[in-house]
């Protein structure tokens, strides 16, 4: 994709405007907020423009060079041959750079895992992938706060759900939603036979309060006794919460904390969470058919990544990539190296989607 040089003027010339008026001191409230927006979200765009107007520019000096002098010459044909070898990347940072971002890139999100088919294996291995994002989060410098759970009786999870804060968070973990399958021999298993179980994951962007709107008279909650392992405190106060929301009929129920106040300021985190990926589904209906072409639809019922254990090896199935590494997956460190690898499909797709 080759980016006009006007195009490249168009693109200095927006952000010293808007460097220009953030500097003025006469931008307040709003305007202030949107110019800052705006000039963050420009700011590596114009850097990766400059770069490129640099060196496009070097390379005509060069080109255009008439000096009868032939050590001048050579190492003007160095020169050449380096920006023409280096310039197509820069070229390309720049094109990816352009690229339109998902506005919820930088939100922190709400991780959610399901024990799927298998029973307890399903549900050791939930556990298994709350660990290692656990891991992954911590290698990024992200919190991650659980925010439910419903434990199986084996020691696994038929449900957890976690909030992560931090640093493009949802930009990295978007690609993480679907169905997750392990092929492995129970514990529990004396034959030794392999067993394939399945857990969902689901990575929804948080919103801000204003950015969903909750009438209380579309709401019916109801306070319960909690049951269950959940610790001592289970079943000695009505402290349990369930949320319907009736347009949608989504459904929440929190009942980890002791407190009934904080389960219902999580299980209304909880809500405002899905109501708002249901307004993203809806706002992306009409890119739906583009969307298939992407690394993932974002359908939690597509198989996207198998874990077997006996050959030790992790194969995202969207992309054919296989890693003989599982532990190392499963430990955090490895699953950097799948994000970077979908990530960069996504691009080369989307930019292939602008070049045709």
């Amino acid at each position: 994709m080759s980016i006009s040089d006007e195009r490249l003027r168009q693109i200095g010339n927006r952000f010293s405007e808007l460097e220009a008026r953030l500097a003025s001191g006469t931008l307040e409230g709003e305007d202030f907020v949107t110019a800052s927006r705006d000039y963050s979200e420009l700011e590596p765009v114009a850097r990766a423009a400059t770069h490129v107007q640099a060196m496009r520019s070097e390379l005509a000096e060069l080109s255009a060079l008439d000096d009868g002098d032939p050590d001048m010459q050579a190492l003007a044909a160095e020169e050449i041959g380096r920006i023409n070898r280096e310039l197509p990347d820069a070229e390309r940072a720049l094109a990816i750079s352009m690229l339109p971002r998902d506005s919820a890139d930088a939100r922190p999100a709400m991780l959610e895992i399901r024990a799927g088919t298998g029973g307890d294996e399903a549900a050791l291995f939930a556990a298994d992938l709350l660990r290692m994002y656990e891991k992954y989060a911590a290698e990024q410098g992200w919190k991650i706060e659980i925010v439910s759970t419903s434990a199986s009786d084996v020691g696994g999870f038929k449900e957890v759900v976690a909030n992560i804060r931090g640093t493009g968070v949802f930009a990295k973990l978007k690609f993480e939603s679907g169905v997750h399958r392990v092929q492995r021999v129970p514990v529990t298993e004396s034959g030794g036979r392999i067993h394939t179980s399945a857990a969902t994951v689901a990575v929804l962007p948080e919103p801000d309060e204003v950015d969903v709107q909750i009438d209380q008279g579309d709401l019916k909650i109801d306070i319960y006794r909690a049951s269950g392992a959940g610790g001592q405190h289970v079943n000695t106060t009505d402290s349990a919460i369930r949320i319907t929301h009736i347009p949608t009929g989504l459904v929440v129920i929190q009942q980890d904390q002791r407190s009934q106040h904080k389960n219902r300021d999580k299980a209304m985190q909880v809500l405002r969470t899905r109501l708002y990926d249901l307004k993203r589904a809806e706002a992306h209906g009409a890119e739906a058919e583009a969307r298939k072409a992407m690394v993932g639809s974002g359908d939690r019922s597509e198989r996207i990544r198998t874990y077997n254990f006996p050959q030790g090896r992790v194969t995202d199935h969207r992309i054919g990539l296989t890693l003989h590494k599982l532990a190392e997956v499963l430990e955090g460190s490895g699953l950097g190296e799948l994000v970077d690898a979908l990530s960069a499909e996504d691009e080369a797709k989307r930019l292939a989607a602008l070049d045709g």
